[in-house]
């Protein structure tokens, strides 16, 4: 049962990389495979604590932190959206700064 943990979320870690890397022209894209590999990380902390029998403090803690990112990029994202009227990085010029 550890073993077919570790692979899952190995797995759904490298998938969540892989859809990170080949989806870079929607920002909603890049933000879902994001939360995608925060997911996968928490799953994998929650094995490995659960398997040394350690205290579940720090997963809590990454959470909070976690969905922390995830408001903080839907705020960008509306943001973003507001400005340009879509979510392409292609829409605004980095150059320009």
């Amino acid at each position: 049962m550890f073993m077919f943990s570790i692979f899952t979320s190995l797995l759904i870690y490298f998938s969540g990389v892989y859809v990170f890397s080949s989806k870079r022209k929607h920002l909603l894209m890049v933000l879902l495979s994001l939360e995608y590999i925060v997911l996968s990380l928490f799953m994998l902390i929650l094995v490995f604590l659960i398997q040394f029998d350690f205290d579940y403090f720090f997963p809590i803690i990454f959470l909070v932190f976690s969905v922390c990112e995830g408001a903080l990029g839907l705020s960008i994202l509306v943001s973003m959206i507001r400005s340009h009227g879509n979510d392409f990085f292609n829409s605004f010029a980095l150059s320009l700064c």
